[in-house]
């Protein structure tokens, strides 16, 4: 159950990454990182690993868009 939480939770962010990177909508990535961090959390205490490799890669995506921006745009 809780990879489930986990595995919409990184679909949802995954979703709102992909519009984070349109330009000058790189500064969404502040509250989606968090938000995948979450996921994280319940793909975590969970006994599959697919929510929580979900959430790892939406993190990673959102700190390189942040970095390509310089942590605003």
């Amino acid at each position: 159950m809780l990879n489930i939480g986990s595995l919409v939770i990184g679909v949802i962010a995954l979703v709102l990454a992909v519009f984070a990177f349109i330009p000058l909508l790189g500064w969404a990535n502040w509250v989606i990182i968090p938000f995948a961090v979450v996921g994280l959390a319940l793909g975590v205490m969970s006994d599959k690993t697919s929510g929580r490799n979900l959430n790892i890669v939406v993190i990673v995506i959102g700190v390189i868009r942040l970095m390509l921006g310089g942590g605003i745009i």
